[in-house]
């Protein structure tokens, strides 16, 4: 009896240290613990001790590692005041050009999302049933829009949207690829005069890289139809141009050798790499036309950019850096650093879909819509940061007190109690203004101002506001 009690209390610690894990389990073990012997009891608990064993640590710890997902990434402060200066930039501009603001579920039916990105299709991440609805998180704001557009009958648009988008997709962090990341979308819904809204995405691209000051770069542009013109009169069938179209999109990624190799072995089924580039005939095919319009230096017409998703219809651009990016710094995942062996390139990317809204339409009708999305700028910002050891703060002006007893009038920023607020926190901060506030301000219904680098200058109170955003209106 003694042993069987000293046994039966092992089993209960046991029982309780496995809490939560296989409570069943332990509960069907202390039940059975009544009317056997000594040697079953061993038994029993020595499959508790097992089962101790496997889950790990004492006291049924459970031991994990701190870590995000894989392809996912947290922003601390300074990443999110870069981010939040790209985001006023892309709205200011697409505000500019009439856009309005839009927002759509982050997951849509799966069925939505099926069969419009072609091969990119195995990236889409799908939800488990709920409530009898199979669900998956959107690939991008594109598709949910065309759906938004034939579930209310809208004909005529012009929108804007920001918000996250999910790839089931290899992250490449040092070259801004994610499986979460952000995408701010300008897209024309209706019927226009021919190329006007196709040139005014040009134009919105070209606005916001500039201002972003990313580098030297280049808009590229071609057009479905002539890689289209180019595939029918080398003899691809029909049901294969979207697949060589993926692979023509590869060319900036893989050599020539391979891009070769996937059209010819894998999807041309003939030489097709050979006739593209002697078949005379492709210039008189009634599929492949350019018409030439003025645009600046930055846009170049490019054969090679195919646009790897099967929506679109016509005319597809991208703009990338004309080198790999303003530095080449190594990015860490987790605490890993990542080699870096290419920069960021392709910073927006877009084109026409006059097909997709018809897809969704019960009588099939069609609105055209053109489009561009702006992704991956993030990256470049903080790499320029880094280079530039440059402050992207949230905070603009520092209120420094020389008394405590001046609280309510100093609610506003950040505040510094000091009788000789030291500068040098401002200046490691990154904070551009302070506005320094005392007993003989008050008394005179001024604020002393001035910059990290500047003298004291005393302003009107009543003209505080205007001053401050005179002085961070270009931070």
């Amino acid at each position: 009896p003694a042993a069987i009690n000293t046994l039966g209390m092992a089993s209960l610690r046991l029982c309780a240290g496995l809490a939560g894990h296989r409570s069943r389990l332990c509960v069907r073990s202390l039940r059975t613990l009544s009317g056997m012997t000594v040697s079953q009891i061993v038994e029993e608990v020595a499959k508790l001790l097992k089962l101790k064993a496997q889950i790990g640590g004492d006291e049924g710890k459970h031991q994990f590692t701190l870590k995000t997902a894989k392809g996912t990434r947290d922003y601390n402060p300074k990443q999110m005041a870069i981010r939040e200066r790209v985001f006023n930039t892309i709205i200011r501009c697409f505000k500019r050009h009439g856009a309005e603001p839009m927002d759509t579920p982050v997951f849509e039916l799966k069925e939505t999302l099926t069969g419009k990105y072609g091969e990119d299709s195995k990236l889409i991440y799908d939800l488990k049933d709920q409530g009898g609805e199979l669900l998956s998180l959107r690939y991008d704001l594109t598709v949910p829009f065309t759906r938004y557009l034939a579930m209310n009958k809208i004909t005529n648009i012009k929108r804007y949207h920001i918000a996250k988008v999910y790839r089931r997709d290899n992250p490449a962090m040092t070259r801004g690829r994610y499986r979460e990341f952000y995408q701010c979308d300008f897209d024309i819904a209706g019927q226009y005069d021919p190329m006007i809204p196709d040139a005014e995405c040009l134009k919105i691209v070209h606005e916001i890289l500039s201002e972003l000051e990313l580098g030297d770069f280049r808009i590229k542009v071609n057009d479905r139809r002539i890689l289209d013109g180019m595939f029918a009169v080398c003899g691809v069938p029909d049901d294969k141009f979207r697949t060589i179209c993926s692979t023509v999109d590869k060319l900036d990624k893989m050599s020539w050798e391979d891009v070769k190799s996937d059209m010819v072995n894998e999807k041309g089924g003939m030489d097709l790499a050979e006739r593209l580039l002697q078949d005379a005939k492709m210039s008189q095919s009634k599929q492949a036309y350019l018409q030439l319009f003025q645009v600046t230096d930055k846009v170049v017409f490019d054969l090679s950019l195919a646009r790897g998703l099967d929506y679109y219809t016509g005319v597809i651009y991208e703009a990338i850096l004309t080198q790999n990016g303003p530095v080449n710094v190594a990015a860490t995942q987790n605490g890993v650093e990542e080699k870096a062996e290419e920069g960021v390139s392709s910073m927006a990317g877009g084109g026409r879909y006059d097909g997709l809204v018809g897809m969704f339409d019960p009588k099939g009708r069609k609105v055209p819509c053109v489009g561009v999305s702006i992704e991956r700028v993030f990256s470049i910002m903080e790499q320029k940061a880094e280079v530039r050891k440059g402050h992207y703060q949230t905070t603009q002006v520092m209120v420094a007190s020389a008394q405590k007893n001046l609280l309510n009038e100093t609610q506003t920023d950040q505040v510094m109690y000091k009788k000789n607020p030291k500068l040098q926190h401002c200046e490691d901060s990154g904070i551009p203004l302070v506005a320094i506030l005392g007993e003989q301000e008050l008394k005179d219904g001024v604020v002393k101002r001035r910059t990290v680098h500047s003298r004291e200058v005393d302003v009107s109170r009543a003209e505080l506001a205007e001053e401050i955003k005179k002085r961070t209106s270009d931070v």
